[in-house]
């Protein structure tokens, strides 16, 4: 008499692996889908934050600095006189304050030609300057591309490293 041989079902080895491989391969292009996504969002947001700060700057030049602007980002934490808000968000609150992968300062403009304001500052602070030079700097391997403004409104990038103060006139606006 024959012994009843009989089969179980299931997956062999070989067909384990090979889905296990193809799951591999589909999680590799995910991941690097998503740090380039990431590093997209952290790009923008430090490009909105130098935005603010522009938008921050305009409206201290006109209400608390003499037409002149503020030299560190603690400035523009400070309100204006008969007023509680501040001019930019306390998410910017200060110079080196870190953000979405990036550094934030805010500077005088080492251009020719920057000047001290002759009026005194009306909510405090440092004496407010004729321009200025605000910079978001990669912090490790956040983002592939470091941002600067100044007074003209700009946003510039370079791929290389942070732009020097002043922003040269070869750099690339950010588009």
């Amino acid at each position: 008499m024959r012994p009843n041989l009989t089969r179980e079902a299931g997956f062999t080895l070989i067909e384990l692996l090979i889905v296990v491989a193809i799951l591999g391969v589909l999680a590799a292009i995910a991941g690097n889908r998503m740090m380039r996504a990431k590093m997209s969002a952290e790009e923008a947001s430090a490009v909105t934050a130098l935005r603010n700060i522009n938008s921050s700057q305009a409206s201290f030049a006109s209400t608390c600095g003499g037409d002149h602007y503020a030299a560190d980002l603690a400035d523009l934490a400070l309100p204006p006189p008969g007023s509680v808000s501040a001019f930019i968000s306390p998410d910017l609150s200060s110079n080196g304050i870190r953000k979405g992968g990036y550094s934030f300062s805010l500077a005088r403009s080492g251009e020719a030609g920057t000047t001290d304001s002759p009026t005194p500052r009306r909510n405090g602070g440092s004496t407010p300057v004729s321009s200025y030079h605000a910079s978001a700097d990669v912090i490790g391997f956040s983002g592939a591309r470091y941002f600067a403004t100044d007074r003209r409104g700009t946003v510039y990038e370079d791929i290389n490293g942070p732009l020097t103060n002043p922003i040269p006139s070869t750099a690339t606006p950010f588009k």
